[in-house]
């Protein structure tokens, strides 16, 4: 078996992919992908990461390459076995990447953008989408009333997109722990996660790439 992942330590979809790798305890060797893509491109024309080559087998996009990593390693499955399961691990990674991921790339993005070109409007609504998105998720870890994971009781999918989602989320959009107890709660949990935490700690020296002001609570 011979895993390489071309990622970057800083970006939130190559923290979804590592975190998988950590917790299926899979080993694998690392790409560093800069500006230079071209290497990338070779293997995976919109030379955009993560993307995993499994003995030869080009496989891009996060979610896909954390399904592709339930073939390895003997830890639980980060899909579900059982159907309906699998569904909910599906559809709340959905919503991480669709509702948290995408309004946080949008404010980054504007901040990279040159004066004359800056979308304060759409900036605003990124805001906005991720109250909604904080709103939705406290919303669904009320309902589930146990102190587990966001699809279920075991560690899936959902939480490998909603660690690194939350995380620079709370950077640029403080999460309300008053108004989202439950919400908040989760993201403690997350944090505590060994693999999570080891992500956190590998980003920690790339944070000067941040194109905004890294906030103190954020550790």
């Amino acid at each position: 078996m011979s895993l390489v992942l071309y990622e970057h330590p800083f970006a939130m979809y190559c923290w979804k992919a590592l975190i998988a790798l950590y917790e299926r305890d899979v080993p694998f060797t690392a790409e560093l992908v800069e500006a230079d893509r071209s290497a990338l491109a070779a293997l995976w024309p919109p030379a955009s990461i993560p993307v995993l080559v499994d003995d030869g087998a080009v496989v891009p996009e996060s979610s896909i390459i954390v399904e592709h990593l339930d073939r390895h390693g003997d830890a639980p499955p980060l899909i579900p076995i059982d159907p309906d399961d699998a569904l909910q691990a599906r559809l709340w990674d959905r919503v991480a990447d669709g509702d948290v991921t995408t309004p946080v790339q949008r404010i980054v993005g504007d901040a990279l953008r040159p004066p004359d070109a800056k979308d304060p409007h759409g900036v605003s609504q990124a805001h906005a989408s991720l109250d909604l998105a904080y709103a939705t998720l406290d919303r669904r870890l009320n309902e589930r009333d146990q102190a587990g994971w966001l699809a279920g009781d075991e560690f899936t999918l959902a939480d490998c997109a909603a660690a690194p989602a939350l995380h620079y989320a709370d950077v640029l959009h403080p999460l309300d722990r008053d108004a989202h107890p439950a919400l908040a709660a989760y993201f403690d949990r997350l944090l505590t996660r060994s693999s999570v935490a080891r992500v956190v700690e590998e980003a920690r020296p790339y944070r000067e790439l941040f194109p905004l002001p890294w906030p103190g609570h954020v550790s």
